[in-house]
């Protein structure tokens, strides 16, 4: 019961610096623009984001047909060396 004697008056001085904490902070305009910052983190910064530039890849309607496909890849030789192969010929 003698912990309530100490107890009270620590926690009506936390709830004092808490209440002094709060209007310290409105007069200072923490509290004016609440919006913004929230918004600040899903914003891409300028310098981050890719140059758009035209597509290279083409869409190609249902129906159309496939690309024509590219030329196979050169064999390796017996080693697996295909550069190898090359300088030989």
């Amino acid at each position: 019961m003698n912990i309530l004697l100490f107890l009270i008056p620590v926690s009506m001085l936390g709830l004092g610096v808490a209440l002094w904490a709060f209007i310290w902070a409105v007069k200072r305009g923490q509290f004016e623009d609440m919006d913004t910052p929230a918004l600040d983190i899903l914003r891409e910064d300028e310098h981050d984001r890719p140059v758009a530039g035209p597509r290279t890849d083409k869409v190609h309607p249902p129906g159309a047909g496939a690309p024509a496909a590219a030329p196979p890849l050169a064999s390796a030789g017996a080693d697996g060396d295909a550069a190898a192969q090359d300088r030989n010929d």
